[in-house]
């Protein structure tokens, strides 16, 4: 139920000349409120304007937009346009306000979350990239302004770097006197060179960094990898994420196995002198037999752990079931990987070890057949904490699925499950794993009545909580959606680039 004060609140915000003119004469404990019913009502002017004015030493806008405080509605996940603009256009007005000093010292935009559907009235999000080059251009044209020295506001923010907006972001963090001081806590970047990733780095400030996601087009070898670690440094980080063949050597050298293994062990003690490090996400890099030596320093537990597609053997498989990790991992992935073939006894221990914390699975195209439906449901059966369940790309039928579904209602908490196209919609011996055209020449009519007969399983069980869907390409990823256009750019340069290379090298031979 609404409180007095929050409809009263809502009633000023809903006149913006109103609620702008009586600003001023607003005792300072009610702008937090007023500022949740205008991103409420999505009143971009009254925001701008309360900004502009910020009579308190703090602005955390997760903490205003959170479910505890008035109204006691979450708005987090709304990332609207014209609300978070108002927010930073109200902030460069505050700084540039001449009369009287400026009261905020700590920014804090971090929080809000991306999702697929947008809540707020216009529908209109401004994602992670989108933010990042507001807040650096508005930087940038403060920088470029004639300003009375002041101790700046510290502006807690997370960063998206692609080509794109490369140069803007370099300007925004460059040295030199601003009114507004850029803190990056988690950083992303896509589409870059090694050595843009790091000058873009080391002015981002590494030191108070606390996740970093280098992904997808950012081409890293090992070398750059242990470069990165030894030469920047990221004392405070709980989450890094590598992108694909991180861990190969590099291409234009001949390493020994000898220095091969000097530079992993190399790279392994840079990540064991980050005492906050939990979350570590390696997928597609080739750590056959490596996983020891690089999961062996680490200092503190992971909670986090992706290993997909990363060739692992017998002894990385014993090594994960038996570590210290294990009884600590919330969320694992181990797709690409024919863990029932080659690791049964293995994999059965590390979920076993893992089941009082483990609450996301994920083993797509892991090669599970029919047949080892009866393991993998005695596998699951003691993870009591499992929440998220994916398992696409393994040639299940619909009878062994509707087994799986049986046990599936015995996870108390289980609330996502992601399962393949039974292989029954498939034309007979379709191979496995699929590519992308292969999986999506199915038999819909049939899988629809599969899906409908499985959601059935488990509603006469009760577990109509439990949401069961078929992602075939991948659950939505709002980061790449807002850059798909840039990234699919990136990509025709680089083929373009590949066989201009692989012409001359045609031309050479001749």
């Amino acid at each position: 139920m609404r409180s007095l004060r929050s409809i009263s609140a809502e009633a000023l915000v809903s006149h913006p000349q109103v609620a702008q003119q009586s600003l001023d004469s607003v005792a300072h404990n009610l702008y937090p409120l007023l500022f949740k019913a205008s991103y409420l009502l999505e009143q971009a002017a009254v925001i701008r304007a309360l900004m502009e004015r910020w009579p308190l030493e703090e602005f955390r806008l997760s903490v205003l937009l959170g479910p505890h405080s008035e109204p006691p509605v979450d708005l987090r996940d709304r990332t609207c346009r014209p609300c978070l603009e108002a927010c930073v256009q109200g902030l460069a007005d505050h700084v540039l306000r001449a009369a009287g000093p400026w009261r905020l010292r700590v920014a804090d935009l971090t929080g809000v979350r991306d999702v697929q559907v947008q809540q707020c009235p216009c529908g209109r999000a401004l994602g992670r990239w989108g933010r990042t080059e507001l807040l650096a251009r508005t930087c940038c044209q403060l920088q470029a302004a004639s300003l009375v020295v002041r101790p700046p506001v510290r502006v807690l923010t997370d960063l998206f770097v692609t080509e794109g907006n490369f140069e803007l972001v370099l300007r925004a963090l460059g040295p030199g006197p601003a009114p507004l001081r850029v803190h990056c806590l988690s950083f992303r970047a896509d589409s870059l060179g090694p050595s843009q990733l790091m000058q873009v780095l080391r002015l981002a400030g590494p030191g108070e960094l606390h996740r970093l996601e280098v992904v997808h087009n950012v081409r890293l070898h090992a070398g750059h990898v242990q470069q990165l670690l030894a030469q920047v440094g990221f004392p405070r980080l709980a989450s890094l994420t590598l992108p694909a063949k991180a861990f190969d050597a590099p291409p234009s050298s001949t390493l020994s196995p000898d220095r091969e293994d000097r530079l992993l062990t190399s790279i392994a003690w840079e990540l064991s002198q980050m005492s906050q490090l939990n979350e570590l996400s390696v997928a597609f890099s080739t750590l056959t037999g490596k996983i020891p030596k690089l999961l062996g320093p680490l200092r503190t537990p992971l909670r986090t752990l992706d290993l997909a597609n990363c060739s692992l053997n017998h002894e990385d498989m014993a090594f994960l079931a038996d570590c210290t990790h294990a009884v600590h991992l919330e969320v694992l992935d181990l797709s690409g990987h024919s863990l029932f073939s080659l690791f049964p006894s293995t994999f059965f221990r590390l979920l076993g070890r893992a089941a009082q914390t483990l609450r996301v699975l994920t083993v797509e195209e892991c090669d599970i057949e029919d047949s080892h439906v009866n393991m993998l449901i005695l596998a699951l059966s003691p993870c009591h904490e499992l929440c998220e369940l994916r398992f696409l790309g393994n040639p299940l039928s619909a009878r062994a699925l509707r087994r799986l579904f049986v046990a599936l209602c015995e996870l108390p908490k289980l609330r996502r499950a992601e399962f393949p196209v039974p292989k029954d919609c498939y034309p007979e011996g379709t191979a496995y794993p699929q590519d992308d055209l292969a999986m999506s020449k199915f038999d819909q009519q049939k899988y629809d009545a599969i899906a409908e007969d499985l959601r059935a399983v488990l509603l006469r069980a009760g577990r109509g909580d439990i949401q069961v869907c078929t992602p075939l390409f991948g659950s939505f990823d709002p980061d790449i959606q807002e850059t798909s256009n840039e990234l699919g750019a990136f990509l025709l340069r680089a083929f373009k680039a590949a066989l201009e290379n692989f012409s001359r090298a045609l031309e050479q031979m001749e």
